[in-house]
């Protein structure tokens, strides 16, 4: 088994965990690099300490056995899934009597997690946080080299949308140019924000069709993938001259993302980072317009944990890579987010990007 499995089992002997059960998803796809077809047939990949196998639908086998040599306990749709999981359990020395502690993957369908809860009326279940989620928070030398390069090649997308950037080209034209950048360096765009004028007081805004004006502040949040990691970057624009108290804001959002890096070390507690930066916003009098948490962890899902939250107590640890991306949002005005990605190192946290947060002026 692979270095992952292994440091995966080191934690359910630690924990007393007898079974770790994943459905197909990034928890799979981080463990072993199995990415099968997902569709309403239950398909489980399934972990003891001394076993390993997937309960697999008939019709994906074929497809699915390029990925792995794990045994399969194999089902077609004639027969269902029942029995199989049955011998499964049975070859695991699993019995359904028996008190046991569950990992299931939380982002499994709900069938497939009541197949398993059916099958083990009497164990004990929990999700993936401490287990596998706990793992995954932690970079890999390989991972960090991967989402680095990402941030560089996001760095490069957001530049060639800002000298494309001009008055009169829609909110698509300028995520276009963007998604353009990123399909010339090999990575697929996820998501493009581009909020012009009053569309970017909101956080989340559908970038559409909307013509950017003179007087416009500009909020572009754009992401790609590339090599199985994300990017993830915001940053701001304004186009000839910026609306009245822009830049005060923006100074005040630069000095919340200042803020939350200082508190970021190995043994804090995320929700410490996030009310540094919320601090700063509500000192200057502007704490109701920032309406979300501060971040959020990014690897092979652009939103994973470590959640930074007012109500997260996740210990923070080396290795951790997340978002922090504090905003300012007037209604009828305009928005103002900066995001950076950082890696925590022991000394506190790495940005990943090479781009200054300066708001970028067009024109």
């Amino acid at each position: 088994m692979n270095t992952r499995v292994n440091r995966l089992r080191a934690v359910m002997q630690e924990q007393q965990i007898g079974l770790v059960v994943l459905g197909p998803g990034a928890h799979l796809a981080w463990l072993l690099g199995v990415r099968p077809h997902a569709d309403e047939r239950p398909l489980l990949f399934c972990l003891s300490n001394e076993h390993s196998g997937f309960l697999m639908p008939a019709l994906e086998s074929e497809s699915a056995r390029v990925q792995t040599d794990l045994q399969f306990y194999e089902w077609s749709d004639d027969q269902g899934p029942t029995d199989a999981f049955s011998r499964l359990l049975n070859e695991f020395g699993i019995q359904k009597s028996k008190a046991l502690n569950i990992v299931l993957d939380e982002t499994m369908r709900a069938d497939f997690a009541w197949l398993v809860q059916s099958a083990l009326p009497e164990a004990a279940i929990q999700f993936t946080l401490s287990s596998v989620g706990a793992l995954r928070m932690c970079k890999e030398t390989d991972e960090y080299n991967a989402l680095k390069q990402n941030a560089l090649i996001a760095d490069r997308a957001m530049q060639a949308a800002w000298s494309g950037m001009q008055a009169g080209l829609t909110e698509q034209e300028v995520a276009a140019i963007a998604q353009q950048s990123f399909a010339e360096q090999d990575a697929v765009m996820a998501f493009g924000i581009v909020g012009a004028g009053a569309n970017g007081a909101f956080p989340h805004h559908h970038t559409g069709t909307t013509r950017l004006a003179t007087g416009d502040a500009v909020v572009m949040d754009i992401g790609a993938g590339s090599l199985g990691y994300f990017s993830d970057i915001t940053r701001m624009a304004v186009i000839g001259h910026p609306p009245e108290g822009f830049f005060e804001i923006h100074a005040i959002v630069d000095a919340a993302v200042d803020a939350a890096l200082n508190a970021a070390r190995p043994g804090v507690e995320a929700k410490v980072v996030d009310a540094a930066a919320r601090q700063v916003i509500e000192q200057a009098g502007y704490g109701e317009y920032f309406v979300h948490r501060t971040g959020h962890g990014l690897g092979t899902e652009i939103h994973e944990p470590p959640y930074i939250t007012a109500s997260t107590d996740t210990i923070l640890e080396a290795g951790m890579v997340f978002s922090i991306e504090p905003g300012i949002y007037l209604p009828e005005r305009f928005g103002l987010r900066l995001e950076e990605i950082v890696i925590l190192r022991e000394d506190g946290p790495e940005v990943l990007s090479g781009l200054p947060r300066d708001a970028y002026v067009v024109g």
